[in-house]
């Protein structure tokens, strides 16, 4: 596929030389290894570029990388764009099954893994890797591999070049696979402009961000690195969540804008160390990639402040729409996922695939540069997600006047009970409502009377006894007879994917078990 030239802007490479050459001296980076200037992040970009070339490493050739969150992941991935190469993350909290058909289904000819934290799993993945005739480094010294570092420093001082082309493929990101094996969704140089464009016109990040950087940067998170040095700012970078530590790092370092799934807001907000910290830094709080109880979420605008706004997008496409902080002052859009993107086009269809008139509930359809070229090596699939020049997200979604969404729940997600049609979010947010609920999850399990049977799993909040009979009551008196579960399971914590998200097939199987 060729772009013309006057229609294609700027590559991943002179989008980034731009961004890092503005403020040399500034600090791109901070870990607890020391600070990383803009100037030495371009520096060390230029190094792997040369290390990669001279391995072999051609145009159209892939790199897959485990990492965790630090300066060097993130380098890495440039350099690769920017040769011409295209990249593919492998879930740092991903399994080895999943992680090793990934190597062999990207069609990659290195992998570069992280010694720091994941060096067990890297040692075992690089004997795969090296066995297939794959090109193997390590980050930094290690016992298994060679390391990029002292590569780097082999070389000496290195240019950062430019060598991709709009046309070249860029990056494989693979879907969870929480319904059969990942799926690899690819999208080529010209496709990332428009995102990052995007989040720099809708986003409200703040002036020369101070952003906490916490879960995996191969995902979501980091798809604000660019735009926070786009704005002159700092990436602090935190590799695991320990609330206490999060709390304590935003009061230390000042952070004013971070990004979090709901379910690390519930477990600061039940933190005892969210009283005594100051957060007042805080200007931009982004949550996404699962929907957030409103009553959890009331409780946050209350407590933390109004620095709230909701992200919505997909592996597929992202972003697609975000609710700002003044919306969220919004009672009736406490629940909205906003209004699209700039260079988002949606619709909302129904079973026919008719356009469906504002406020009814349909399938969420999307175009846009910033979506995916497609699944990679899998046409058939694709033809079946991208229809009439449309991708069908899967979401079922409604419009209102006003012209914001409201995601209703996922389509396969959705529970038919006695012919009904039960959408499990608005099943949680009535569970979430009642003051002895920290977190709820809802399912449906089979069941020869009604179909399927609606389930829930709860955790409650601390110091909180069962009272399961009270919170049933309390549900039906909110959502009737029909959505109410037939089953009220208490448990420690909630099983989440290695996206986030609340794994509801590994709920099902535990009540379908007995376990």
């Amino acid at each position: 596929m060729e772009i013309p030239a006057h229609l294609s802007g700027p590559t991943i490479g002179a989008q980034y030389r731009r961004i890092l050459e503005r403020h040399p001296d500034r600090i791109a980076f901070q870990d607890d290894r020391g600070p990383q200037t803009y100037a030495a992040v371009q520096s060390l970009i230029g190094g792997y570029q040369a290390v990669l070339e001279r391995s072999g490493l051609r145009r159209g050739d892939g790199v897959a990388a485990l990492g965790g969150n630090r300066y060097e992941v993130w380098a890495l991935g440039i350099a690769v764009q920017s040769l011409g190469l295209y990249v593919t993350w492998l879930h740092p909290m991903g399994g080895q099954a999943d992680q090793l058909f990934q190597l062999e289904d990207a069609r990659v000819s290195a992998l570069v893994v992280d010694e720091l934290h994941h060096a067990d799993r890297g040692r075992e993945l690089v004997r795969a890797a090296a066995s297939a005739g794959l090109r193997t480094w390590s980050f930094g010294p290690s016992d298994f591999a060679d390391d990029l570092e002292t590569a780097v420093r082999q070389t000496g001082p290195q240019e950062f070049r430019d060598e991709g082309r709009p046309e070249d493929l860029a990056i494989l990101n693979y879907t969870g696979g929480t319904t059969g094996r990942p799926k690899g969704v690819s999208r080529r140089q010209f496709n990332l402009g428009p995102a990052m464009a995007d989040i720099l016109a809708d986003f409200e990040i703040p002036d020369r961000p101070r952003y906490l950087l916490i879960p995996p940067m191969s995902h979501v998170a980091g798809s604000k690195v660019g735009p926070v040095l786009a704005r002159g700012g700092t990436v602090h970078l935190m590799n695991g969540f320990d609330p206490a530590a999060v709390l304590e790092a935003i009061e230390r370092e000042r952070i004013s804008m971070t990004l979090l799934v709901p379910t690390m807001i519930y477990v600061l907000l039940d933190h005892p160390d969210l009283d005594e910290r100051d957060v007042s830094s805080l200007e931009y709080v982004l949550y996404g990639t699962s929907p957030m109880s409103e009553s959890r979420l009331q409780e946050a605008l209350a407590r933390i402040g109004p620095v709230f706004g909701q992200l919505y997008g997909q592996t597929e496409c992202y972003p697609i729409s975000v609710l700002s902080r003044e919306d969220q002052q919004v009672p009736q859009l406490l629940l909205s996922c906003g209004k699209p993107v700039p260079s988002v086009d949606v619709r909302i269809l129904g079973a026919m695939g008719e356009d469906l008139p504002r406020g009814e509930a349909g399938e969420l359809c999307v175009r846009g540069r910033s979506a995916m070229d497609g699944y990679w090596q899998r046409d058939d699939t694709t033809a079946e997600t991208i229809v009439d020049g449309w991708l069908r997200t899967g979401d079922i979604a409604r419009m209102d006047e006003a012209g914001y969404l409201f995601i209703v729940d996922r389509s396969k997600d959705m529970i038919i009970s006695g012919g009904f049609n039960v959408f499990p979010r608005e099943v949680e947010d009535a569970l979430m409502s009642h003051p002895a609920v920290a977190q709820a999850a809802v399912f449906g399990i089979a069941d020869e009377k009604w179909g399927e049977q609606v389930t829930a799993a709860v955790v409650l909040r601390d110091g909180q006894a069962d009272q399961l009979d009270d919170i049933t009551a309390h549900v039906r008196a909110l959502k009737g007879a029909v959505q109410t579960p037939k089953v009220i399971r208490v448990v420690d914590r909630l099983p989440q994917t290695a996206v986030g998200k609340v794994d509801r097939r590994a709920l099902r199987g535990m009540v379908e078990s007995g376990d």
